[in-house]
This record gives C-alpha cells, sequence and structure tokens, in this order.
C-alpha cells in the first residue's frame, strides 16, 4: 500500500480503508508503509488523529509504529509528545518503546531525558544494549566522558555485550583529549578486546591507531605490518607472545576447569552425578588418551552419510598413528538402525575407547575432563566451541588461557576430513591484542564478523611510544 502524499480528511480515509482488502489491519500496514516510505510526519499525524476520532482511542501498537517514523526523523517534540501520552495510557511500557523513546531522545538535545528513561528501565528490568549504548554516545557527543564510561562499566557488569560499533566511538569521540584516567580507560577497552578474543576491523583499527597518536605530548606511532611466523613484529622487533602454554598455565587452568566448570554449578543439570562418577573411574582407569573425540558431533559432519560411517571415517583417521582414542557417545548408538550399523560400531570399538552416555546428557564436560587429565598433549574433536564453559570461569585471565587452549588443542572436525590429520597451530604466537607499556600490538581483520570465528587475522597494528 502507498501512502498518501499530503495529510488525509476523515472521509478519504475511511475510503481508502474501504478499499483496503482487509480492512481490519488497514491502519497496521499503513503505517508500516509510512516508516518504510519515511512518509512526511504530518501525513502519519492526520492518521493518528483519524484512527483517535473514529475509535476514542489509538491501540499501543499503532502509537509504536508512529513513534518509530518520529525517531528516524528525529521528530524530538514529537517524540516527547508520543512519550506523555504512553505514560498517561500505558501503565508500564515494553523494551521496543523503551528502545525507540531513549534512541529518539538521545539524538536530540533533550538527551538527558534518555538517561532519565534509562532509570525508569533499570526499575522493571535489565536495560538492553541498544538502551545503553543510546545513552553512552549521547554523552560521549556532549563530552561527558565520566558518564559514558560509567555507563560501559555498567552494562558490563550486567552482563550486556557491547556492540564494536559502541566500542569505536569511545577511541572516535576522546581523539586529542589528554588525561590520565581517560587513557587508563581506552587501555581498559583494548584489553577488554584481548580478554574476549575480539578482533576490531579496520575502521576500528583505524580509531585506535588515529587516537594513539592524538594523545598529547605521547609520541605514539603506529604502524600497519605482519607479524613473521616466528612471532616477532618487523616493525619494532618485539617478540609476541607464545601461543603454547607453560606448564604452570596449564595446571591451573586444568585445575580451575575441573573446579568451576566440571563441579560447578551446571555439570549435573544434563548428566547424573552417578554417571560422572562412572565416567571419572572409566577414564582413570584408562589414562592417558592422545585424542578425545565428541562422537555424537562428529558423526554428524557429512549430513548425506550415515552417522557411523562418519564416525568410523575419523576414528580410522586418528587411529593410523597409533593414537590413543577416546570417542564420547550416547547409548542409542548401541541399538542396531539405518544411522548405527552394529558391526561398524563393533568394529570401532577395537580401535578407540568408547563411553556411552545416557541419551539425555550432555557430553561437553565429559570432553572436558577426559582431554584435561589426558596432560598437555591430549587434543580434542568436536565443532562445538564450548562457549558456556568460557563464561562459566571467574576471572578473565582463566578465560584467556581457556581460549588459548581450544585454539591449540581443539580440532574442527569438519577441518579433519580435508587435512586427514590433526595440524599444529597454525601460529607460534598468539594471536590477541597485546601490551608492553610502550608498544601495542592489535590483530585486526579486514571487515566486521558478526559470527565467532577461530579464523584468526594475519593483520596486525603496531604501535610504539617513540
Amino acid at each position: 500500500v502507498q501512502p498518501p502524499e499530503k495529510p488525509l480528511q476523515a472521509e478519504e480515509w475511511n475510503r481508502l480503508r474501504e478499499s483496503f482488502q482487509s480492512p481490519e489491519v488497514f491502519e497496521e500496514v499503513m503505517f508500516n508503509s509510512m516508516v518504510r516510505c519515511n512518509s512526511p510526519i504530518d501525513v502519519a499525524k492526520s492518521l493518528l488523529t483519524h484512527v483517535a476520532k473514529s475509535n476514542g482511542d489509538i491501540a499501543y501498537h499503532l502509537l509504536l509504529k508512529y513513534l518509530a517514523l518520529c525517531v528516524q526523523q528525529g521528530q524530538t517534540s514529537e517524540i516527547r509528545d508520543v512519550y506523555e501520552i504512553m505514560k498517561i495510557r500505558f501503565r508500564i511500557l515494553e523494551s521496543g518503546a523503551y528502545n525507540l523513546l531513549i534512541k529518539g531522545l538521545s539524538n536530540s538535545d533533550q538527551w538527558r531525558m534518555g538517561l532519565t528513561l534509562l532509570e525508569e528501565v533499570k526499575k522493571i528490568m535489565i536495560p538492553s544494549r541498544t538502551n545503553y549504548e543510546s545513552c553512552i554516545k549521547a554523552a560521549s557527543r556532549h563530552q561527558e566522558m565520566n558518564l559514558a564510561f560509567e555507563l560501559y562499566h555498567e552494562m558490563l557488569a550486567k552482563d550486556v555485550v557491547p556492540t564494536l560499533d559502541v566500542l569505536q566511538a569511545f577511541f572516535d569521540f576522546t581523539r586529542g583529549m589528554k588525561g590520565a584516567e581517560l587513557q587508563k580507560e581506552l587501555f581498559g577497552i583494548l584489553l577488554y578486546l584481548r580478554d574476549n578474543q575480539i578482533y576490531p576491523h579496520k575502521t576500528f583499527m583505524r580509531s585506535i591507531k588515529l587516537w594513539f597518536e592524538s594523545i598529547p605530548g605521547g609520541n605514539w606511532r603506529g604502524h600497519l605490518t605482519n607479524i613473521k611466523d616466528s612471532g616477532q613484529c618487523p616493525v619494532c622487533n618485539h617478540q609476541l607472545e607464545d601461543s603454547e602454554l607453560t606448564e604452570e598455565e596449564y595446571n591451573n587452568l586444568r585445575e580451575r576447569i575441573i573446579r568451576d566448570v566440571i563441579h560447578g554449578t551446571d555439570t549435573f543439570r544434563k548428566t547424573s552425578p552417578q554417571e560422572f562418577e562412572a565416567f571419572q573411574t572409566f577414564v582413570e582407569n584408562r589414562l592417558p588418551f592422545d585424542i578425545v573425540i565428541d562422537g555424537l558431533n562428529v558423526s554428524h559432519i557429512k549430513p548425506r552419510r550415515l552417522q557411523c560411517e562418519n564416525l568410523f571415517d575419523a576414528v580410522n583417521c586418528l587411529a593410523k598413528e597409533n593414537a590413543r582414542l577416546l570417542v564420547l557417545g550416547r547409548k542409542h548408538m548401541l541399538i542396531n538402525s539405518s544411522n548405527w550399523k552394529r558391526e561398524v560400531m563393533k568394529e570401532m570399538q577395537n580401535k578407540a575407547d568408547f563411553f556411552f552416555a545416557e541419551n539425555i546428557s550432555e557430553d561437553d564436560a565429559f570432553l572436558l575432563y577426559a582431554t584435561l587429565r589426558s596432560g598437555k598433549h591430549c587434543k580434542f574433536v568436536t565443532r562445538d566451541f564450548l562457549r558456556d564453559h568460557k563464561a562459566c570461569l571467574s576471572d578473565s585471565l582463566t578465560r584467556h588461557l581457556f581460549r588459548k587452549w581450544q585454539l591449540i588443542y581443539r580440532v574442527n572436525s569438519k577441518k579433519m576430513f580435508l587435512s586427514l590429520f590433526i595440524q599444529q597451530p597454525a601460529f607460534s604466537y598468539d594471536c590477541v591484542v597485546q601490551t608492553t607499556g610502550d608498544t601495542w600490538h592489535i590483530p585486526y581483520k579486514d571487515f566486521f564478523e558478526e559470527k565467532y570465528s577461530y579464523q584468526v587475522p594475519r593483520k596486525w597494528l603496531c604501535i610504539q611510544q617513540q
């Protein structure tokens, strides 16, 4: 439906409504169309007035659509008017309305009203990322950096994950500003990227470079480079951190995972304590393994083949090197079926140890336990990223070690069929943001990536203090 170009009278709206094939949704469809075509605000207002006169009321969802159009066009006074109407009419607003109101007000000279609304949201729910980021950007634009950082720390404390867009905004809005506290905050954002293995994209990387070079009296210089295979930076000759875990790091990590993740709060959500105890006994009697395989995960690797054939290929491929294998399976694999042939399963059991868990069990905890108990040489094969388990670790250093360990010891089962055997990590150095105080090394990607990936970047920004 094409919105009119100028406001209409009541009878003209009625005629349009009657000619529409589903009159009961006419207003909703028309407002959607107005938002899409960015119609003049007075045209939308004339429909809103018509609805109010006809029905004696305006439905919440129609007010919301009108509000979306006002926000799109930066119509501050209209946004305020709609808020006043909503406040009187509805006891409580939902997150969609708050997102629009805070975004619309934050982009205007009434931006402090957005902060007031944020406080209102906090009373009923955890504010969304959009709520926080609209207010952070508004505070930054008005050079209120203490307020912006206060909101940033608050969102992190509530486990609301910031977008790269708002992190970049901090570097853009503080360019040329001086102050030790401010520098400390921005260095903190770089360490946040390190802790969470986040790679900035090219435009974000440029903002970081320009910010460093703009620090009054800082004498920082940034250069784009590729790190040598040895881990040495060609620009400053600095040696990057080793990707291998030391014995001490490995032992610390093992203890923490066994304590926080395996014996933590969530292990027995999908496995019973008795089953896990039986598994531990099974593992302790057969240690050490060289490779632990997530059997169910690997069995789905090629969808057009039988699951047992996929797993059979993996076991065959890995057993060639006389490696000691542990396959984590489920009890249903032992029942002869179209996907699980008894004779294939028998043959596999000659080449590897198998532990069959209950069909409802989650096997991540089993995978982590068997791999870590086997020692530093042991690798594991899965397509999972084990993100939930990383989140259970309470401090950033352990999370960093866990990520490092995954990069070295996790084998992507999809790639395994291409390479036919496990490869060592691509780099001898650790591919994360790192600093020595007077140098920073920041790996970056050419483009923004929404999805989490183990693809590590080849390009680096080296920043040194002259």
